[in-house]
């Protein structure tokens, strides 16, 4: 709309066929994302299809732009719920920046508690949000008129510019803006419960169904009660006003919007700790991003996401029209970089009706880099630019991490069986020896744990079946001289059976001593890329056991 508005308030009124342009986009993104959930059930989204699929570049441009994505997710969220709420209660617009910070620490707590914990804490704003929405579109279209109107008249509408396809473009481009939650659900596939592809396809279904419907509604009653921008309120007040009048539904609806717009960041805590994770993996951000906390739950990416949206809110004082034109180029990028390379895997497999899916990938694509590219070149000046920095260099950040673990796994033999370890006299004691890898660092910690005397047992926990069982064929290759003991983790977490099985032990009789083997680097600056796993579970262990937790550095050169 605010796009349209340039060329006069007749304009406006192609609010509603451009709606229905970006709710056809919005079906074929959610087909496209549906496949990419069956397709990468890890979750990754983008990334995920165009590392298999594209290659290493365009993962490392896919990663760094959802990582921008994300972030003003959360920004454009809070800033919108914040501007939401000085709609109703006047006095607080003067306070928006103030607003959206109380509003990013209170949706940081709640998913440091635990996403399925902030899942349910959510749904009750979400579900009296749908309910409001609908109920503003088919009782205001009873009414040919708006029932009361609000803000502040701007005056007369004055056309600055002429109507022609390239203002269409650029506010079908602007409007896309509300699809950027579509890649959120396939990011973040690992966070739903078991069916969890059929449960996340399902989600995406209904996020599909429920945003078309409402874009195509709300964009009806804007056409039939002639709403235009006014001072000091946002469209959908003036909606929800027009429907039910200043009483209490339009309160009610109103305070659910504000809610969502500020719990819809929700999405950005649920996915891009999952990305996060995912990057750290692949050895292309530190380890520490892996780590969950003793609740399935990944802290570090979540407080790194925190932070980064807070100074983002902190530069643009918490003003949403600064932040929407590059907040949908990233996601766009996103889009455009998953549909291409559904587009090759089509190619590639060949599997039964590959021509239409990949035709209708290929649509969408299309349709996306459009839109993309319309908003670089109109926002360009509007602060679009910095993309160019940011985003060539997080692709720089993620490069150099991984190559630097590249040189690590050298230095340390990963990937090659090292010499055996020589058992000592003593087994009065047990000594526990976490495994992660089989390494010079488990090496190391073997030879040291068999020298201080006793039972050495080493100890992996099960957290991905499939890292597991190679390293159990690798410890059967390498044959130490002991065998590895593996304890289950049904919520994928490293500290909880550790200290559960230090326990058991001890319970018994047993005097226990815990041996962490910790990589020492020789610049301090790369000391960040290291030790975290051991700081943690050292912590854990020292806190809630009296076992000995014994240190051992292998420095590196």
């Amino acid at each position: 709309m605010l796009v349209l508005v340039a060329a006069g308030a007749a304009a406006i009124k192609l609010t509603l066929p451009i709606s229905a342009a970006i709710t056809v986009l919005l079906l074929v993104l959610v087909v496209s994302y549906r496949q990419v959930i069956a397709a990468h059930p890890d979750g990754g989204g983008a990334y995920a299809v165009a590392k298999k699929d594209l290659g290493r570049t365009v993962s490392l441009l896919a990663a760094a732009s959802l990582t921008v994505d994300y972030v003003l997710t959360v920004a454009v969220s809070l800033a919108a719920g914040a501007a939401s709420l000085g709609s109703i209660f006047p006095p607080l617009a003067h306070h928006l920046l103030a607003v959206t910070m109380a509003g990013l620490a209170v949706i940081t707590i709640i998913n440091l508690i635990g996403i399925a914990e902030s899942a349910k804490l959510l749904m009750g704003p979400t579900v009296v949000f749908i309910i409001g929405i609908f109920a503003t579109i088919v009782i205001g279209l009873l009414h040919p008129h708006p029932v009361a109107t609000i803000g502040s008249d701007l005056g007369p509408i004055h056309a600055t510019e002429a109507l022609g396809l390239v203002l269409i473009l650029k506010a079908f481009s602007a409007g896309c803006s509300a699809l950027t939650g579509v890649e959120a659900i396939a990011n973040a596939v690992p966070a739903f419960r078991t069916p969890q592809v059929k449960r996340a396809q399902n989600c995406e279904v209904g996020l599909g169904v429920l945003l078309g419907a409402m874009l195509l509604g709300l964009s009806a009653l804007i056409r039939l009660h002639g709403v235009v921008p006014r001072g000091d309120v946002t469209v959908l007040a003036q909606l929800t006003a027009g429907a039910f009048g200043t009483g209490w539904p339009f309160y009610v609806t109103n305070l659910a919007v504000i809610f969502v717009l500020g719990c819809a960041a929700n999405t950005s805590f649920g996915g891009l700790p999952v990305l996060l994770q995912l990057l750290a993996k692949d050895n292309r951000l530190p380890h520490l991003f892996a780590l969950r906390a003793e609740r399935p739950v990944f802290r570090y990416g979540v407080t790194a996401l925190a932070i980064l949206a807070a100074v983002v809110l902190l530069i643009v004082g918490a003003d949403t029209q600064r932040l929407l034109p590059v907040y949908a180029i990233g996601v766009f990028i996103g889009f455009t970089i998953s549909q291409t390379g559904l587009v090759r895997h089509w190619r590639r497999e060949r599997g039964r009706g590959w021509i239409g899916k990949a035709v209708l990938n290929g649509t969408g694509a299309a349709l996306t880099a459009a839109a993309s590219v319309v908003l670089f070149a109109t926002k360009f000046t509007a602060g679009a630019w910095l993309l160019l920095i940011i985003v060539p260099g997080l692709m720089l950040l993620f490069d150099r991490v991984e190559h630097y673990y590249r040189r690590v796994g050298e230095q340390l033999g990963l990937g090659h069986l090292p010499a055996k370890p020589v058992s000592g006299p003593d087994r009065q004691a047990m000594v526990i020896v976490p495994i992660v890898a089989v390494s010079l660092l488990a090496e190391r910690a073997l030879q040291a744990a068999m020298r201080l005397g006793g039972e050495v047992v080493p100890l992996a926990v099960d957290i991905d079946p499939a890292e597991t069982s190679r390293l159990k064929e690798q410890w059967r290759q390498w044959d130490p001289g002991v065998d590895l003991q593996v304890v289950p983790s049904p919520h994928r977490n490293l500290v909880p059976p550790t200290i559960a099985f230090v326990r058991t032990q001890m319970q018994q009789g047993r005097h226990v001593a815990v041996l962490l083997a910790q990589v020492e680097p020789k610049r301090h600056r790369y000391r960040i890329l290291h030790n975290q796993r051991g700081l943690v579970l050292a912590a854990a262990l020292r806190l809630r056991t009296d076992a000995v937790v014994a240190t051992l550095l292998v420095r590196l050169d």
